[in-house]
């Protein structure tokens, strides 16, 4: 649904789902049948047996401990079983007693490493967990309004790699109208949702306190600056933001606006679909290394008009040969109202990656002016 978070169940972050347990007895005791009859064939049931032996080493990587545990026990039985009553004539007796003792010490270090395993998937359950809700409520719920602009869209954390994104974005009514910021923190996981944190924060102070677009940029640099020192003192790594930072004031309607490293804005007006021409300044955390000093750039935004602002998840969405994703292309066939373009071209770029492609957290945004203008 286009204008909200969408709240993802936990079971998405599991990585590995166990099987049911009918399915796992079935699974077991049909490959043991077939490697008994296969060691009657062929008279070597001591080799055919080896097979079963990794039997507890594949469960403790698809089962629960208690599955884990069930399929040691059921080895070790048949195997040692196999092993006694099958040796009627005492011959190579070593071997076997070797093939029961390394069958148990496996299947004991199988359970091991399973239990290893749920321990671990539970706590980056966890912290996964625990950076969605830090997430949830940094970003406020979508569509806002100022006295100036409507914004609606839809932000999509798809837990790309089991870890959780760095899309950011907010809208602030300031004495100096409105501001709005979308930006791409560096990485994934907790450390990326701390750097958006801190240049949320910032901006949401600054941007009612500082008159122009270029000392709330300056005051967005720092706060990314200050987080990245403290991120090296508690030994995180140093994290950059790319940033697009728009300003709309009431009754003007040309829209200031500050690239820092982010992917440009459309303007959708009329049936006609442009990108601005903006400068592209370095990312948020980074300025020290600009060789000039900020530039704000202008460009039309008259009445009527649509602002389309998205992180680069959307623009680097490719397809499974390795084609990015058209946007300027889709927006010519997506003849939709504002407020259902952001979904609708989530959508298609998600059908456009299909099974093979590749897909990240996006987040996609639409400036209206409010209906009061």
């Amino acid at each position: 649904m286009s204008g909200s978070l969408r709240k993802r169940p936990t079971e998405a972050f599991e990585a590995i789902e166990p099987p049911g347990n009918a399915e796992l007895i079935a699974a077991v005791v049909a490959l043991t049948a077939l490697v008994e009859a296969l060691g009657i064939l062929s008279r070597s049931e001591v080799w055919l047996l080896g097979l079963l032996v990794f039997l507890p080493g594949t469960a403790s990587a698809l089962c629960t401990v208690r599955q884990t545990g069930f399929v040691a026990a059921w080895t070790t039985l048949v195997v040692t079983a196999t092993a006694v009553l099958r040796d009627v004539d005492g011959s190579r007796w070593f071997d076997r007693l070797l093939l029961v003792l390394f069958t148990l010490v496996l299947a004991t270090t199988s359970v091991y490493a399973c239990s290893r395993r749920i321990r671990r998937e539970h706590e980056m359950v966890r912290l996964r967990s625990t950076a969605a809700a830090m997430q949830r409520h940094i970003l406020h719920p979508l569509p806002l309004v100022t006295g100036d602009v409507l914004v609606n869209g839809v932000y999509e954390p798809l837990h790309e790699d089991r870890l959780v994104g760095g899309d950011i974005y907010d809208v602030v009514a300031s004495p100096w109208g409105t501001r709005v910021l979308i930006g791409d923190v560096q990485g994934k996981g907790l450390a990326a949702v701390g750097t958006a944190f801190a240049t949320i924060g910032a901006f949401r102070e600054a941007a009612h306190r500082e008159p122009t677009l270029t000392a709330l940029v300056d005051a967005l640099d720092a706060a990314v600056v200050r987080h990245n020192s403290y991120a090296e003192h508690t030994g995180d790594d140093e994290r950059f933001v790319t940033a697009l930072i728009i300003g709309i004031e009431t009754g003007i309607e040309d829209a200031q606006a500050i690239n820092c490293g982010h992917i440009s804005p459309y303007v959708l007006h009329e049936g006609t679909i442009t990108s601005p021409s903006l400068d592209s300044g370095v990312p948020l955390g980074l300025a020290e290394l600009a060789s000039e000093p900020t530039r704000v750039g202008w460009f039309r935004f008259p009445r009527g008009a649509t602002l389309l602002l998205s992180t680069d998840g959307l623009t680097e969405t490719r397809a499974p040969d390795g084609t990015f994703y058209p946007v300027d292309e889709r927006l010519e066939k997506l003849d939709l109202s504002p407020t259902e373009l952001p979904q609708a071209l989530f959508e298609d770029s998600l059908a456009f990656a299909g099974q093979g492609g590749r897909h990240d957290d996006v987040a996609v945004l639409t400036v209206r002016w409010s209906p009061a203008h």
